[in-house]
């Protein structure tokens, strides 16, 4: 026993030295590389024969999963080791989400992360999986393994946030999960400027073109970046060229390809004849209709003639892509890029001479991306280093993998977050580690909880003492020790939150605790009755002058009506095509007709701007209160915003000229130098959107009657822009986001920000500029780039659609489906239970939710001119609320649905904001 005793110390030792060389093994290297071999045994890593790069296993990087090896026939004499092993995430130890997390990063930096996969049978099943990569809590891609011998490379790049980047492997139900492989590489900032910290790119090719070996692929050294240049080869229609001599970039260039790329080209054969490459669109069940970033580099290998010239032009699907022609530098790359991504079911790009060139066209590499939105934001830092530091102290068991809070969906089990609005990163409200085997003392970690409002501790093996620091989490309102063997005393701190009402702890059943009979008393505290009743007198006195001197400050300005502090009039202001399109900021501003704000004043309204509803491109919406109480939200323009300006100043313009009790209401503006807002009415119960989806506070069902109801109000503020507007109004981004409601479940339609005014004598809006949301947008206005009133009408159709099944616009199933054709499909089979929300439980007619489906099925017809108008939308809803009350059904939910939201200050404000809609111009 003494011996044991002895030598625990230095196995203690050993253990902290092995953890503290797996830790420092997980670093990247002096290049910043961090390159990892999936599920490769031990810990020791090897240095790769081609590319000298050192590779890790991934013990540091990860603590689920499993080790196996390829099955031996899937094993080939060329291939990499790093192939031969994988780590598969089933059984016990794996949940949902398996995370890697790679540390020591540098914040805000652009960093290739690259994750490689090959089956090879491991597990014997012969069942190739399915399962989804996410970056952070950004959806990045799903992995569709082809065959068992198949290597497959998903590669992204994107900014990482913070000093650290986690790559997670979600079960989708389609098989398990694993992965072979993963790389991370830091780029230059200056690199890639497409990617943003809302924006990342995913890489669908890169070519390495005039390349003849098949086998050879560019990669570092050749590219300091470690990049994979992959080459394509087609001798029968392509000649090669090449040259031994580098090839160079200059010093602005934005994209670096390697001199190794650089140095082969293709031209066509038929001197005459173009150079041709084309793809399919490639859609994932999180984008439907994605938008692809096209990187074409130029060099030219050849020393020409005198009066040869060799210039081209790109053509992308019969369009042409640049306006002046592209003349290749002698051993200089000139790569030709667009900052804006293309979206087509089909790409055809050409290379052709310009009627100038006497030589024909040559290309040497392209790169080829998607991209995919990063906005998404992780839980609190400080939360996040806190319950990791507890997960590493308790060592805990569960399914504790990823981000904390987001996605909402794999929120941590036991934890509670509050995810308050756009732009705010979620926080730790609730956690609960009853019963959860947890040993030691108290961790110093959960003072850092600090939005924390309940903690159970309950029924575990703490020791110790009750950290007074406890009593400084301002939100804590339960705290449960009970059922442990915690000794000493109640801290000071703890018994005076306890006295004020502010906690209620909980400690029974601890047996070391208070033992000297009154440690755990609150000392006693006098009451003065005489205070009592001399500060009520006092206040009422205060409340009744206060109410004196408002309605004395009322009844002046009622007398003088002063502009300024007058509400928006709601009658109807006739507006015409000049005021729309063509003023400037400071007379569309001069023209409002509602209440002016100060920036002082929306300071006090906002509270110093304390509490953020939304984020847009155009800055932060915040919490507001007037000084009669009534409750609003302010859309503050950032200084640093570089966008926004022009929606911002079409919602002003429009949102002072249109009054209708079904559009969204703006109570006032600010202009203030350099400072600009808008004051809207506060729609307390969120989007349409949320109470679809179930996602609403309350998570409670929306009856059939009040959809019907939503549905009527919702499309007579259509109407009322398309009819009742001088000039009419198209909205151009319908969609159940940019439905809100009120406190009584009222439709107001939001966002209008790229409304577009039109005569009513024409048949559409002239635009080069594609806008919407997927899912919602007219594919007549998708092709002509002219919306019309019935792409509105379109878009309410998919609304209709969504209310009718309580599904969203895009459906996975289990590849994505516009809901339009979804429905088509079930409805030709007339079968409207396949179709109609389930969650109903049959409380509707069905005879109602057949004409409804009907209406939209009518809306959204390809051909516009099959399409009603929303004149006609609204005598047919009208028709069917008729029809439903016409009804006798013993219905327990009709009537009685109440939104439960009122103030939340974490409600959604979408609406507010034009972030999820797609702004893009495919050819400038």
């Amino acid at each position: 026993m003494p011996r044991a005793m002895a030598t625990s110390p230095w196995l203690l030792l050993l253990c902290v030295a092995a953890g503290v060389v797996l830790q420092a093994r997980a670093q990247p290297d002096s290049k910043g590389f961090i390159s990892i071999d999936c599920g490769l045994s031990g810990e020791t890593g090897y240095v790769d024969d081609t590319t000298k790069l050192f590779f890790l296993p991934d013990k540091g990087f990860i603590d689920a999963g499993t080790n196996h090896n390829i099955s031996a026939e899937y094993v080939t004499p060329t291939m990499g080791k790093s192939w031969y092993n994988l780590r598969s995430f089933a059984g016990a130890g794996a949940g949902t989400r398996n995370c890697y997390t790679l540390r020591s990063l540098v914040s805000g930096l652009k960093y290739i992360v690259r994750a490689k996969f090959k089956y090879g049978n491991y597990d014997g099943l012969d069942l190739l999986p399915v399962f989804d990569l996410y970056i952070g809590v950004n959806y990045w891609h799903p992995v569709n393994i082809s065959g068992p011998s198949a290597a497959m490379f998903v590669e992204a790049i994107v900014v990482v946030p913070d000093d650290f980047v986690q790559v997670c492997l979600v079960d989708t139900g389609a098989g398990t999960p694993f992965i072979s492989g993963l790389d991370l590489r830091p780029l230059k900032r200056t690199l890639y400027p497409e990617v943003t910290v809302a924006q990342g790119l995913t890489l669908m090719n890169r070519l390495n073109l005039g390349q003849t070996n098949e086998s050879f692929i560019v990669r570092y050294p050749d590219d300091p970046h470690d990049r994979l240049w992959f080459p394509y080869v087609d001798t029968v229609t392509w000649a090669e060229i090449s040259t031994p001599q580098k090839v160079e970039t200059i010093d602005t260039d934005r994209y670096e390809a390697p001199s190794a790329v650089l140095r082969t080209a293709v031209m066509p054969r038929n001197v005459s004849g173009d150079i041709e490459l084309t793809w399919p669109s490639e859609p994932t069940p999180m984008d439907p209709s994605p938008g692809y970033v096209i990187i074409l580099h130029f060099a030219e290998l050849e020393v020409l003639r005198r009066n040869a010239l060799r210039e081209l032009t790109i053509v992308l699907n019969d369009q042409p892509w640049y306006p002046f022609g592209i003349k290749p530098a002698y051993l200089y790359d000139i790569p030709a890029y667009k900052g804006s991504p293309f979206r087509y079911t089909q790409f055809n790009l050409s290379v052709k001479t310009t009627s100038n060139a006497t030589l024909p066209p040559i290309i040497n590499a392209a790169e080829i991306f998607t991209v995919f939105p990063t906005t998404n934001l992780g839980t609190n830092s400080q939360d996040v280093s806190a319950i990791t530091a507890i997960k590493a102290k308790y060592h805990v068991s569960k399914n504790w993998m990823g981000d904390p809070c987001a996605p909402k969906a794999m929120v941590w089990d036991r934890l509670t977050c509050s995810y308050g609005a756009i732009g705010s990163r979620p926080r730790i409200t609730s956690l609960n580690l009853s019963s959860s085997g947890l040993i030691g003392d108290i961790s110093s970690s959960f003072v850092n909880l600090t939005a924390i409002q309940y903690l159970d501790l309950s029924n575990n093996n703490l020791i110790g003492s009750i950290p007074d620091a406890l009593s400084q989490l301002p939100l804590l309102t339960v705290l449960d020790l009970s059922g442990n063997q915690l000794n000493g005393s109640i801290p000071s701190g703890l018994h005076k939150r306890i006295q004020d009402g502010s906690l209620d702890l909980r400690y029974g059943n601890n047996p070391n605790l208070c033992t000297d009979g009154n440690s755990c008393q609150p000392h006693a505290k006098k009451k003065s009755k005489l205070a009592l009743y001399v500060v009520v007198p006092a206040v009422l006195l205060v409340v009744i002058v206060s109410v004196t001197i408002l309605l004395i400050c009322l009844l002046k300005q009622n007398k003088h009506g002063s502009m300024d502090n007058s509400i928006i009039p709601k009658n109807e202001t006739i507006m015409s095509n000049s005021t729309v399109n063509n003023a400037s900021s400071n007379s569309s501003l001069r023209r409002l007709e509602s209440r002016r704000f100060t920036y002082k004043e929306l300071e006090m309204i906002t509270n110093n701007f304390q509490q953020v509803l939304g984020k847009g491109g155009f800055g932060y919406v915040y919490n507001g209160f007037l000084e009669d109480g009534t409750q609003v939200a302010v859309k503050l323009r950032s200084h640093s915003s570089n966008q926004g300006v022009k929606e911002f100043l079409a919602e002003a313009q429009i949102l002072t000229r249109i009054h209708h009790m079904n559009l969204v209401s703006m109570i006032g503006y600010c202009k203030d130098g350099e400072y600009m807002a808008l004051v809207y009415e506060y729609m307390s119960e969120g989007t349409l959107q949320e109470h679809i989806e179930g996602t609403n506070r309350n998570g409670a069902c929306l009856p059939w009657t009040h959809r019907l109801r939503i549905a009527l109000e919702s499309a007579q503020g259509l109407e009322y822009l398309h009819k009742g507007c001088n000039p009419p109004l198209i909205h151009r981004d319908v969609k159940a986001t940019n439905i809100l409601l009120n406190a009584r479940l009222e439709a107001r339609i939001a966002d209008f920000g790229l409304s577009k005014a039109f005569n009513s004598n024409d048949t559409h809006v002239s635009t080069n500029t594609l806008v919407g949301t997927p899912g919602y947008v007219d594919p007549e206005y998708q092709m002509t780039m002219q919306p019309t009133a019935k792409s509105d009408v379109y878009s309410f159709g998919v609304v209709l659609l969504e209310l009718v099944t309580g599904k969203p616009a895009i459906l996975r199933v289990p590849v994505p489906v516009n809901i339009i054709q979804w429905a088509r499909q079930r409805l030709a089979q007339g079968n409207i239970e396949a179709v109609v929300d389930t969650r109903m439980h049959g409380h509707y007619d069905v005879n109602t939710v057949w004409k409804v489906a009907n209406i939209a099925l009518k809306c959204t017809a390809q051909s516009s001119v099959q399409r009603p108008n929303m004149t006609d939308v609204v005598a047919q809803l009208r028709e069917c609320i008729e029809l439903e009350n016409g009804c006798s059904r013993d219905d327990a939910n009709n009537g009685i649905y109440t939104g439960t939201r009122g103030n939340d200050p974490n409600m959604s404000y979408d609406s507010y904001t034009s972030d999820q809609s797609t702004n893009s111009e495919p050819f400038g």
